[in-house]
């Protein structure tokens, strides 16, 4: 109950920030510049409010205060975790659209410095759930119902890149009205029905201020749009959607919830790989394979609308590989 009263309250939350925020975007002139090799028609997006991400940040952290501060009293602080992580990569991506709106073109930070200032993050949020004892070093396989021990360095390292690998893979599918936040929002739920499943409350209850969340920002951001997350958005939904697989201490589920993110960033890797090895040849008409859709003539509704479908049947697919993690 509690999961859903969270939700109610991160909708009206980020419904009601956004009337504010977005008029306050644009006279503060944070508009988004438009790459010039991007898609011809999105040079009509130029200059459409970024960092509306903001609206969802909002929402949860009043939401996971309102409801999670039981959990916290009972010492149990996993949903403050995931929240600190989430608002952290949220900051990060603040920092890089800052850079962007005064620089007046679409880059930001450098990658070094995003690698490094992600990956202090992940391995500072993953140290404490160890610490508070909601993450072993046992890494669990899906769907064969299965742990493998691992030693704690292994596994931190292996944690540590999965985190920062999840928040860039979510940041690169933010590339059409509504596509990341349409695509997150299965996945929030997801994570909030398996919380309740396993009667892990204060995870639950951050899942659904994220669903909540998601939907007050949609009623802005689904095509066409009226703001953008921006990689304030985009980092935040990263780090909260692997914040929680970690919190939950089931990693792995990450890539069948979590398959449109991976074909997203697959699609870049291999076109610019092949790209590279073929000195300008292509596999796809552009990458990633949002953009490939458009310019074969799809729609970005009909491109945002598939991707979610297929989000949500893959979360159904991964609730029955990790339903049983605990018992029955």
């Amino acid at each position: 109950m509690r999961m859903v009263l969270a939700g109610l309250l991160a909708f009206v939350v980020s419904a009601v920030v956004g009337r504010f925020l977005i008029p306050t975007l644009r006279a503060m002139k944070a508009g988004q510049s438009i790459k010039e090799i991007g898609p011809n028609w999105h040079r009509a997006k130029q200059g459409t409010p970024t960092m509306g991400g903001i609206m969802f940040m909002v929402a949860c952290a009043v939401a996971v205060a309102v409801f999670g501060w039981q959990d916290l009293a009972a010492g149990d602080w996993s949903a403050f975790s995931v929240l600190a992580l989430a608002l952290l990569y949220g900051a990060i991506g603040f920092v890089d659209d800052y850079a962007k709106i005064r620089k007046r073109e679409n880059t930001g930070l450098t990658a070094g410095w995003k690698f490094l200032l992600q990956l202090a993050v992940a391995i500072a949020f993953l140290a404490l759930l160890r610490l508070g004892g909601h993450l072993s070093p046992n890494l669990y396989l899906p769907f064969i119902n299965l742990s493998v021990g691992l030693p704690w360095a292994v596994y931190l390292v292996f944690a540590a890149f999965v985190v920062v690998g999840c928040v860039n893979a979510v940041n690169l599918t933010d590339g059409l009205d509504g596509l990341a936040g349409s695509v997150t929002l299965p996945v929030a739920v997801f994570f909030a029905v398996l919380s309740a499943w396993w009667d892990r409350g204060a995870v639950g209850v951050f899942a659904g201020a994220l669903a909540g969340g998601l939907l007050g920002f949609l009623l802005y951001n689904f095509h066409p749009a009226k703001v953008f997350m921006g990689d304030t958005g985009s980092l935040f939904l990263g780090g909260a959607v692997c914040g929680m697989a970690f919190a939950l201490d089931v990693p792995l589920v990450l890539v069948p919830v979590g398959i449109i993110y991976i074909v997203e960033t697959m699609s870049d890797i291999l076109q610019v790989g092949y790209f590279k090895l073929t000195h300008g040849k292509r596999i796809f008409r552009m990458a990633p394979l949002h953009h490939h859709l458009e310019l074969g003539g799809w729609g970005e509704v009909r491109i945002v609308l598939t991707f979610a479908g297929i989000t949500v049947a893959f979360c159904l697919l991964a609730f029955v590989g990790v339903m049983y993690r605990y018992g029955m």
